[in-house]
Formats: C-alpha cells, structure tokens, sequence
C-alpha cells in the first residue's frame, strides 16, 4: 500500500500547481453515487458532520462531536505476550462475537526490512522468516480491549483482505516472493484464513487454488460462495480481476481448502480499464477465463497465455467489496506514463454476475490542495448510515473522507503524527477503514506509526 515515491512524485506536482495558483477544491467525482449503497441504510445527502477540530493531543483531527479512542500502538506489549504489537497496520475488519464483543482483526503489511515484524507463535507461522501477518483484537462493548494477540505469521506484505459470511478474515499476501527470494523458506503471495475468535482453529495453510499473485482485497457473494480477488500490481502488464469458484461453495471455516477454480475478468474488446473515462459505459458479456497456471510456478498469472483473445487487466487494483446483488472493486490510479491505456485520479467499477455485465461507476478527479481530501482511494467501506468511507492513498495530509450519494465530499478525519520533520512534514496514510457490527464505530488504522483508532460520535446525525 505505502508507495514512497508515488507520494513525492504527486506532491511535486502538487506543489507545482500551488505555485501556480491552479489549486483546486480537493477530489472530485463524475457519475453517480445511489446504487453503491445498495444494502447499506438510507442516507440523506447529507454533507457532512462539519469542520475538523485540530486534536491537542497532536494525533487525529475530528468534527466537533467525535472522540477517539487509540486501542494499539506499534511498540507496545501485546496483551498475550506474545512480542511487540507490528508494524505497519493495513487492511482491517471488525466482525461480531460473542455477548456484543468485537472482534478486530488487523493486517501487517510487513516486508523483510520491517522494524518490528508479527511474533513467530507456534501453530500459527507459515514461513518463519516472513514478518508480515495479522494481530487480533477483542473489545467489549465500550471499546476497551480485553485481548490482543497473533491471528497469524510467518507471511508477507499483508495489505488487505476481506471478511467472510462466516466470520473469519481473508488475509492477502501483495507480494509474489519465491522461496529463496528476500530470505523467504516458503513461496509467498497466497491467502490465508484467520479465525480472529480462535487463530488455532484456521492456523497457516495457504488456500494455494485462490492463486499466487501480488493479491489485494476479496469481496465473497453470500448467495453463490463466489469470491472475487483484485491484484494490485505496481508495473505493467498490470492486475486482473479474478473470481473464485469453490468446490464448497456453503463456505465455513476451512471450506476454502477445498479448491475450486480460479478465472479472470476478460471484457471483450477492453484490454485494459483505464482506457474507459465515461461514468455509466457498460459492457455486457463479460467472460470468465480459467487461469493457466494458478500457483505460477514460472510465470505470473497476468503474464500467462489467455488465449488469442487476451485478457482485461488494470492498473492498481485495490478495494474491493459486496453490494446488494454486485460486487464493487476500485482502480486507484492510471498513470500513461507507467504504461496504463490511460490516466486516471480513481475510478470504481461494478460487475453485475447475474447480468454478466460491468460498469463504470465513479470517476475520481484530482485533488490538488494538499490540505484537502485527494485523489487515489483505496480502502473503501460503506457507512452503516449511508454513504462511503474511503482512506486515501496520495501526498499531502492524509484523510479518511466520507462520500454522500449525491457525491459531496467531506473530510471526516485527518491524521495529525508527523512521521517526516517540522520543515518537511509527512503523514502517514490511513488503512483497514471498518465500521463494527452495531454501526456506532468506526476503526481505522494509521498506516505509520501504526495506531489502531476506535471512532465513535454522532455517526447517524
């Protein structure tokens, strides 16, 4: 997810056109807004819920109204424990237990050079020379937390993942490391199962037949057991959009296990996504080619042979959820220059199984004030009252921002911890945007220094 020279690249540009006075309002959007709630409460259009409020204690900046709670810090003792809390905190879900507690897990997108990598716990480590994996956290009703400890380790590069209709996270490898590669034992760019109620019960087995790619975020329909996948690959050819066709498509802890078939989006006569600008084209009969080599043993998956026909790929594929009867997955940016058909500040896209038919939704354009919401979404997440929350990915002050259905923006949080110097300041990015069961929370993570907020307030004003 942390893309360093992205973020200096986008703030020269920006400070170029500040310099310039070309300064805008913050992101825009072309299209419209309604059917990506689908399933989601009615909103009301609203704007809103005011001005952020600068925090005294210099780490999250809310609207008047709002409080947070920091439930972990990078650093810090787990309360199992066993080691430090990691870094890098990522992907995220929020999904319910037992006498209204929540269960929060918490992805690390570890690399080998991270400074404080997930504890080796026995029974629940892949790759003992992987630092990446996930943290579990238990909450009673009050957010306070009555348990932290390992889900899983021995991975690598977590980023993001999904939750499944059965209450377990997906968590998913962005890397494609062999073994032998970065000291790695194992082959890594695999999902894994994480049980955040018992890690034991799911442990750390590879569902190697979901693919072995530079994987992002999953989204399951909870009628057919189908799981969709996006792949966030950084240089061309880019990403492809995949389905999952389980051989146990009730699903239940493990049922992934058992294998399926795994295929990619081909829509005809669109090679690649960026090429389409208009919110609202449509193409009708997309197709579902299986995947050659699933494990890619000699050649990554997006450079396999799909046939005379090719196959649809994208550049920065990232989030991806499920909505009333589609499935919604985000395009974080396409940059020509990088070898994208064409340029892009976001865009959102929908694909209708029943219809077998995808569209352009949104359309983000670029937000070039600094201190503003801006472009490159990535983690995405409907609002329990209506509305999208999305965490930023660009340069500049960094905001978790909400969207209504009438497409208004507005800032709902800004990171405040400095992670560069008081001359040169830097934030780190937001990530794992989540809303718990009830809707009266809403966790999100501080990418770096990794801090795990509960937010709670007037959410349904």
């Amino acid at each position: 997810m942390s893309r360093t020279s992205d973020a200096r690249q986008s703030a020269t540009r920006r400070q170029m056109l500040a310099r310039t006075g070309a300064l805008g309002a913050g992101i825009a959007f072309a299209g419209s807004l309604g059917e990506l709630f689908a399933g989601s409460a009615a909103a009301q259009g609203r704007s809103g819920y005011g001005d952020l409020v600068p925090d005294p204690a210099g780490l999250l900046d809310l609207p008047k109204g709002f409080r947070y709670k920091v439930l972990s810090r990078e650093g810090d003792p787990l309360r199992s424990g066993e080691g430090k809390v990691p870094s890098n905190h990522d992907g995220m879900t929020a999904l319910e237990g037992r006498g209204g507690r929540v269960h929060l897990v918490r992805n690390h997108e570890n690399r080998v050079t991270a400074k404080i990598g997930v504890p080796t716990v026995e029974g629940l480590t892949y790759d003992p020379m992987g630092k990446g994996g996930c943290t579990a956290l238990t909450l009673d009703r009050d957010n306070n937390v009555l348990s932290e400890r390992v889900g899983i380790a021995g991975t690598a590069v977590n980023c993001a993942g999904g939750p499944t209709p059965w209450g377990t996270w997906l968590t998913c490898e962005e890397t494609e490391d062999k073994a032998g590669t970065n000291g790695y034992t194992k082959d890594h760019g695999f999902i894994f199962e994480v049980d955040p109620a018992d890690p034991h019960r799911s442990g750390a087995v590879p569902l190697t037949a979901m693919g072995r790619y530079q994987h992002e975020a999953i989204a399951i329909d909870p009628r057919r057991g189908i799981v969709y996948e996006t792949e966030d690959a950084f240089q061309a050819p880019f990403g492809l959009f995949y389905r999952f066709l389980p051989n146990r498509p009730e699903g239940g802890l493990g049922s992934l296990r058992a294998g399926g078939r795994l295929q990619a989006m081909r829509v005809p006569g669109v090679p690649d996504l960026s090429a389409v600008q208009e919110t609202g084209a449509s193409f009708g009969g997309i197709e579902w080619v299986d995947v050659p080599d699933p494990l890619a043993a000699q050649t990554p998956i997006r450079n396999q042979d799909f046939g005379p026909k090719g196959i649809t790929h994208a550049q920065k594929l990232e989030g991806c959820y499920w909505g009333g009867s589609c499935v919604y997955f985000v395009s974080s940016y396409a940059r020509s220059r990088e070898g994208s058909a064409g340029d892009h500040f976001g865009q959102i896209w929908r694909y209708d199984p029943a219809a077998r038919r995808l569209t352009l939704v949104i359309v983000f354009g670029p937000g070039t004030d600094l201190q503003l919401p801006g472009e490159e979404p990535d983690n995405i997440c409907l609002a329990p009252s209506g509305g999208l929350m999305v965490c930023e990915d660009g340069a500049g002050a960094q905001h978790v921002f909400g969207v209504t259905r009438k497409g208004e923006v507005y800032a709902m949080a800004r990171g405040r911890q400095n992670i560069g110097t008081p001359d040169e300041p830097e934030w780190g990015e937001f990530a794992g945007v989540t809303f718990s069961p009830d809707g009266d929370t809403m966790y999100v993570n501080c990418y770096t220094p990794g801090t795990t907020f509960a937010v709670t307030g007037p959410w349904h004003r």
